[in-house]
């Protein structure tokens, strides 16, 4: 059981046929399912980004080496598998939510989650990644430089200009 209470899918021994992978699977599959969570809102979609992340890993890695520690990988790989199924969720909506529900004067921060959530959908993929691996998953700007190989300064500057085209993605 992850920390928040929801159940993480068990793998099923007789699907995992070599126990280095099972091993990994035990030690990540918490932090998958809880970022793709916390980015998605939905455990269902949280499930599907945990299946997604292990089988790619399965088969783009063989060897179970990754370029970045385990666990950045595992978190970028939950990251933007999440926010690609937020952008297959507003693709397929037929109806933007700003039609459905009329402008509030004071949203609920369901709302406001949900309105981050399809205005992330909406950044470039690598931007999203790195607000979210940032706000939702608390990572230090020194992780993060490292993480995607870029300087500190550059971090915050592009964080800067995310938060700007976020606020004013939200606004509209």
């Amino acid at each position: 059981m992850a920390a928040s209470g929801v159940a993480v899918p068990a793998a099923e021994p007789a699907m995992i046929p070599d126990p280095q992978f099972q091993e990994l699977y035990d030690k990540y599959a918490d932090t998958v399912f809880l970022t793709a969570l916390r980015v998605t809102g939905n455990p269902a979609d949280a499930e599907d980004v945990l299946q997604t992340v292990f089988l790619r890993f399965w088969k783009q890695h063989p060897d179970f080496q990754t370029p970045v520690s385990n666990e950045a990988y595992f978190r970028r790989a939950a990251t933007n598998a999440a926010i690609d199924i937020l952008r297959r969720r507003q693709w397929r909506a037929e109806t933007p939510l700003e039609d459905i529900i009329p402008r509030l004067s004071v949203e609920t921060p369901v709302l406001l989650k949900e309105r981050l959530r399809q205005a992330l959908s909406r950044l470039d993929p690598e931007d999203a990644e790195l607000f979210v691996l940032k706000y939702v998953e608390g990572l230090s700007g020194e992780e993060l430089a490292e993480m995607f190989g870029i300087e500190r300064p550059t971090v915050g500057s592009r964080l800067f200009r995310i938060r700007q085209t976020l606020r004013s993605m939200m606004e509209a």
